[in-house]
């Protein structure tokens, strides 16, 4: 389920601010010095820094 267009341009990335891009069943930091994917359960973005998953 894609989050809609309006939410996506209000979120930021919890550790850096920057901007996020859905992309799956993620958002991922646009940051690259950040690069942090969060996950998204059920069509809701989970922005907890401990649940994000680390750039390879």
């Amino acid at each position: 389920m894609p989050l809609e267009a309006g939410l996506l341009e209000i979120l930021a990335c919890p550790a850096c601010h920057a901007p996020l891009k859905d992309q799956d069943t993620e958002l991922i930091c646009t940051s690259q010095d950040c690069a942090l994917a969060y996950p998204v359960r059920d069509g809701i973005p989970v922005l907890l820094i401990d649940e994000a998953r680390r750039p390879a």
